[in-house]
């Protein structure tokens, strides 16, 4: 962590030119700045002078500067010169998962969607049991995943984020996040856990397999919600009806739709205790990506793709067994199952 004065951000960012504006919140905007040794940066400057913004700063100072992680956005300092600090992060070059998801035509290959997948999920996985503190994100989305010019996934903002003590299973807090990826029991009992980051997690899976907004709105089901559309479809059946054109027209792709969307259904349950933990999804997900990758040996069956993610958890011992039935077993029960 390094303190930056007004001045060098200033001139990294030609005294705030709207030109080099990378983004804009409700809150305020991320410059690109050039610093005085040539380093790229991204500058987040608050527009809004309240006590509420500055614990917000502040509160992704104290987190990010605790966590070290490939998959995480790095700070690399503040600036503390003005009324709310200026943060200065690592710059990633190509945007986020929403803008190229929902971009017409869209860029993204399922490749491309499957590896953002288990990086995103390997972060998160990192921050809730493999950090020097425990962390819940609070408002996982795909606006929140910047990726690089090689899609790498950089999960980001832990400005409402919470730190909780390792052995602690959650905590009784305000209601914050962003509507569409919210946790519905989160939401009507104020109780976050590592649960509510699943459920929106699932909410992200689901938005990759489908290009469809979480607050789209669906004419023709009652329900609307991209959620409660994307669950009545895999309960029906349905699943290659919903999943994004660009996706399914390569049959061979076929197993990994499926267990992917069994993966994202097992993370939406209603209730947080059915729901799998982000060490599962990170372990399911990596699966499939290095299976993806074997383009010598693929998995050409539902069959063969679900054994396969039994002996890798099995070898990991990452899977409790508290739940009525186990997270591998129901992925073996469903992906044996045409969707």
């Amino acid at each position: 962590m390094r303190i930056f004065t007004y001045d060098e951000l200033e001139k990294a960012t030609n005294m705030f030119d709207n030109s080099l504006i990378l983004g804009r919140g409700g809150h305020g905007e991320v410059y690109k700045g050039i610093m005085s040794d040539q380093r790229v940066v991204a500058i987040k400057r608050s527009k809004i002078v309240d006590q509420a913004e500055i614990e917000q700063f502040i509160n992704e100072v104290i987190i990010l500067s605790q966590v070290i992680h490939r998959n995480i956005v790095k700070l690399y300092g503040c600036c503390l010169e003005t009324e709310v600090p200026l943060l200065v992060y690592e710059f990633i070059s190509n945007g986020t998962l929403f803008n190229h998801l929902h971009a017409e035509p869209c860029s993204l290959t399922w490749k491309h969607r499957l590896r953002i997948a288990f990086e995103a999920a390997r972060a998160v996985a990192y921050l809730h049991s493999s950090a020097s503190i425990s962390v819940l994100h609070r408002d996982l989305k795909s606006a929140n995943i910047l990726v690089d010019d090689y899609f790498t996934a950089k999960v980001s903002d832990f400005g409402i984020s919470r730190s909780v003590e390792i052995d602690q299973t959650g905590i009784t807090t305000i209601i914050q996040g962003t509507f569409g990826y919210l946790d519905p029991e989160y939401f009507h009992t104020g109780r976050l856990t590592p649960k509510s980051d699943v459920y929106s997690f699932g909410v992200i899976l689901a938005e990759l397999l489908t290009k469809e907004k979480p607050n789209s709105y669906f004419t023709s089901f009652e329900g609307g919600s991209l959620v409660a559309y994307f669950i009545y479809a895999m309960r029906e059946n349905r699943l290659f009806e919903i999943l994004d054109r660009q996706i399914v027209m390569n049959e061979e792709q076929s197993t990994e739709l499926v267990a992917v969307a069994n993966l994202a259904e097992l993370c939406l349950r209603m209730k947080g205790e059915e729901r799998p933990t982000m060490k599962e999804v990170e372990t399911q997900l990596e699966v499939l990506w290095r299976s993806n990758q074997q383009d010598e040996h693929p998995c050409t069956s539902s069959e063969s793709l679900a054994e396969m993610q039994l002996l890798h958890l099995d070898s990991t011992s990452r899977i409790g067994t508290t739940r009525q039935y186990s997270f591998e077993q129901e992925l073996l029960n469903s992906s044996g199952f045409p969707r």
